[in-house]
């Protein structure tokens, strides 16, 4: 748990900075000399300012919305957690730090934050709980509270007017532009491929940055955390599945056209890849399974994205499809494995 939280963590802080730097920049474009409320007094008591060039400043304005968002995060799903601890007369699991972690860095500064508490409780008692805990969910616990706030609360959820927390100003993350442009709408916002890969535009506070999650997922495969299959199996799903509607599509509509190394780089992808279809416990158990799991996590995401323009992400929703299947997969290559071994005595 420790080593997940340590290899997310960059992806959060850049993320934090991110959301400071989107929103000065956004005061700075609106003509604004302050913002109203708790952080504006804030910054106005510690006189940071709201300078985008200021990375002290953006850092700071960042982190008053992300911090009140995971206490929040960690009270509400907390007190589940500790309300089953209870009934059930067994410890609070440690496990509950890391799913809370990656549920706040999944969502958009601007999210009440009574959504929040709503959210992460959907995702700790539906999504664990009521399966008996830690260690016996079948869905991402994390995934399943930002599903249930995208379907339950969508204009707070999704909307070009959510990813940057100040009042006025609206803007469409990458992913939505590629949605209606391709990848020339998002070049022609001012965008760069590096811009995505860094982590400097809008998105999910913790998703904006695909170099933070590839170091972070580096860390987890290098340390035995996270398989290396499972990736690999989410890389090549998306990179065939996205060559396959390179050549069979459109040219200029949509995301028929556009490349896999854009995909990897725009919303969740690079965070859901590396931090969340890797999750030992939703995730398949078998050598063979996690490729075929991975790959159909891949396959599922580019195909929401690229066929679904009312869904641009589609990582999400690819993940739990995933998670619902891996008992399947494992059953079917446990039963192949069985076969085959059989067959192999038979003939000896």
């Amino acid at each position: 748990m420790i080593y997940v939280l340590l290899a997310s963590m960059p992806a959060v802080l850049i993320g934090i900075y991110n959301t400071g730097l989107q929103s000065n920049l956004a005061i700075q474009q609106l003509g604004l000399v302050s913002v109203d409320g708790w952080r504006g007094a804030i910054i106005e008591l510690l006189d940071i300012g709201y300078d985008p060039t200021d990375k002290w400043a953006c850092l700071v304005h960042g982190l008053l919305y992300f911090l009140p968002i995971y206490l929040v995060t960690l009270a509400a799903g907390g007190v589940w957690e500790v309300l089953f601890a209870l009934v059930r007369n067994h410890e609070v699991n440690e496990g509950f730090l890391v799913t809370s972690w990656l549920f706040a860095a999944t969502l958009p500064a601007s999210i009440p934050l009574w959504q929040v508490a709503l959210g992460i409780s959907f995702g700790v008692v539906i999504g664990k709980e009521v399966f008996g805990g830690t260690g016996k969910n079948f869905l991402n616990p994390a995934l399943v509270g930002r599903a249930f706030l995208f379907f339950a609360y969508p204009a707070q959820i999704s909307g070009n007017e959510v990813w940057v927390p100040v009042d006025a100003y609206s803007g469409a993350t990458p992913l939505a532009l590629a949605a209606e442009g391709g990848v020339n709408a998002i070049t022609s916002n001012g965008i760069s491929w590096s811009d995505a890969f860094i982590g400097t535009m809008q998105g999910s506070i913790g998703e904006v940055s695909a170099l933070a999650c590839l170091l972070g997922g580096a860390f987890l495969m290098l340390t035995g955390i996270a398989s290396w299959r499972i990736v690999s199996g989410v890389m090549l799903g998306m990179i065939v599945t996205t060559l396959v509607f390179n050549f069979v599509g459109p040219a200029s509509q949509g995301m028929y056209d556009m490349p896999w190394y854009w995909h990897f780089v725009l919303g969740g992808f690079a965070f859901g890849a590396m931090f969340m279809a890797t999750d030992p416990v939703s995730a398949s158990m078998t050598r063979t399974g996690m490729w075929i799991y991975g790959g159909l996590i891949g396959f599922i995401a580019i195909l929401i994205r690229v066929v679904n323009p009312a869904f641009a992400e589609g990582v999400m929703l690819a993940i739990l499809f995933g998670n619902v299947f891996a008992p399947v997969i494992d059953h079917f290559v446990v039963q192949s494995n069985i076969r085959r071994r059989k067959t192999r005595e038979s003939n000896e």
